[in-house]
């Protein structure tokens, strides 16, 4: 058979490459189409890659811990006489042709010296953003020191700066031959966007335990810090009356369940509330850009989900204004189960507008939330507890048990003032109040 090059896949709006984590399969192993033969992470999710076409797996081009760029070839799929026992020959690979921009990528990637005295890979320890190997090792070869590379404003996810940000500032800053390092950029706050912070000293016992952060771990408080250096977050707290809610699913959980085979958690009906807000205040379902607010038509809901290991992801729920309560049950439920099972592809995590977290699973009655940049907010619902409250009635106030949960609405000051943040979270709980009883599902 002829040889099939197996190619790195798009996986979504600005995601550019990938690292291969692991190999599931070996050189001279059989393969069936559609078998994933490669576990690869990007900045936003792991996957595996499957094969194009059945045969055997006759080159590894890159090794565990390489990063591929999407559309590169990184393995070949051919019959027994074409079984290459060498190691992997990455972008040199004498049996793929180049491509231009290829070409470009390997020579950057190559090992950069000067004479017989290797130079060391610009270092960003400190930064509060991801440089990919790729974007560093331009920088190292444009001779681009930490502090500019800092200064380029990145499309990519978070603020991320692609291959493609960092090409166009060399070919600006040729054309100018100078740039000034020190202009704080458009969106961040200019007193603190080119300060640095050094970590402080932690002290580490005899008996203290050290974990090394997983790849994940990392990518998270990456994005916590700069969320927090880019938004001044304020948070508003109400808390409302659920007990409409409560008595209502007790009573149809189990007849939903039998009849769709899905349960029915409280998270869709919240969500439900959330979406009937944002309707109807949709400048909270904003975002800015430079100096420039872009208020979202779409409503992507996201939902923070906790991972078995201790991690954090957030599937997104796209045009979830869309869905009827039963069919949010089912999104919801779905994507929580294929989160905690490694099974999110790029497109679902991607472009949400707006993000719920439920701190109430965790027993937790409020929570302040950090904004998932780049959306302007972000809601906590707390646990749901028995309280006693003042119960209005016709005949006067009355004391009565009561099912109550606090609402934690973070949000980014910079494009929502109190007034507004404070009352899409009064809305919210209004329309959680105001919940029918009677109503079908």
């Amino acid at each position: 058979m002829a040889e099939i090059e197996v190619l790195l896949p798009k996986m979504g709006e600005s995601v550019a490459e990938a690292t291969i984590t692991k190999w599931l399969k070996s050189v001279g192993d059989s393969i069936e189409e559609d078998e994933p033969i490669v576990e690869i992470a990007t900045d936003k999710v792991d996957s595996e890659v499957p094969s194009p076409s059945g045969g055997i797996l006759t080159k590894i081009l890159f090794n565990e811990g390489d990063v591929v760029q999407v559309g590169d070839a990184f393995a070949i799929i051919g019959d027994e006489g074409n079984i290459s026992s060498d190691q992997p020959e990455k972008a040199t690979s004498s049996s793929i042709e180049k491509t231009p921009e290829k070409k470009v990528t390997e020579e950057l990637l190559a090992p950069i010296s000067n004479g017989n005295k290797a130079i060391p890979v610009i270092s960003t320890e400190g930064s509060n953003r991801f440089y990919s190997p790729l974007v560093k090792s331009i920088a190292t070869k444009e001779n681009i020191p930490f502090q500019e590379l800092e200064t380029i404003k990145g499309s990519g996810s978070g603020g991320r700066v692609t291959k493609k940000d960092i090409l166009s500032f060399i070919k600006e800053r040729e054309r100018s031959d100078s740039i000034s390092i020190t202009k704080p950029s458009t969106s961040k706050p200019a007193t603190s966007s080119s300060q640095k912070f050094d970590t402080p000293p932690v002290p580490v016992g005899q008996h203290d335990e050290i974990i090394e952060m997983d790849r994940m771990r990392k990518l998270i408080a990456d994005h916590m810090v700069m969320s927090k250096h880019v938004s001044p977050h304020v948070t508003s707290f109400v808390e409302a009356d659920v007990t409409n809610i409560v008595l209502w699913r007790n009573k149809v959980k189990d007849g939903f369940l039998k009849r769709e085979g899905e349960k029915l958690t409280f998270t869709p009906i919240f969500m439900e509330a959330i979406l009937k807000a944002l309707k109807e205040m949709p400048q909270v379902n904003s975002m800015i850009s430079d100096n420039k607010i872009i208020i979202k038509k779409d409503i992507n809901l996201g939902m923070a989900t906790a991972l078995p290991s201790g991690n954090l992801i957030v599937p997104v729920i796209h045009k979830a204004d869309q869905y009827s309560l039963s069919g949010l049950a089912k999104k919801v439920n779905n994507l929580a189960l294929r989160a905690r099972n490694n099974k999110l592809t790029p497109e679902e995590i991607q472009g949400g507008t707006y993000t719920v977290t439920n701190v109430g699973t965790f027993g937790n009655v409020m929570g302040t939330p950090i904004i998932n940049q780049p959306q302007s907010a972000i809601l906590a619902v707390g646990a749901i507890r028995k309280k006693p409250a003042v119960i209005e009635t016709p005949q006067g106030d009355t004391i009565g048990i009561r099912h109550m949960m606090f609402l934690s609405h973070s949000y980014d000051h910079r494009n929502i003032d109190g007034a507004l943040g404070g009352s899409f979270v009064r809305k919210v709980a209004d329309y959680l109040e105001q919940f029918d009883i009677n109503r079908e599902v």
